[in-house]
């Protein structure tokens, strides 16, 4: 069992609000990106148009 300090961490595409890994998220964590699905709604389609190469 480990130790909620020792869990990974990584700031909120969003509101840049540092958020630690969680167990629903055990096989997609390289992907999440928002704290919650509120910033997840709130982003900017902007920002994901950015990296396209369409």
């Amino acid at each position: 069992m480990r130790k909620k300090g020792d869990l990974p961490e990584k700031l909120c595409a969003f509101c840049g609000r540092p958020f630690s890994w969680r167990r629903k998220w055990v096989k997609t964590w390289e992907s999440v990106r928002y704290c919650s699905e509120r910033c997840r709604r709130q982003r900017s389609p902007v920002e994901d148009c950015a990296g396209r190469t369409d």
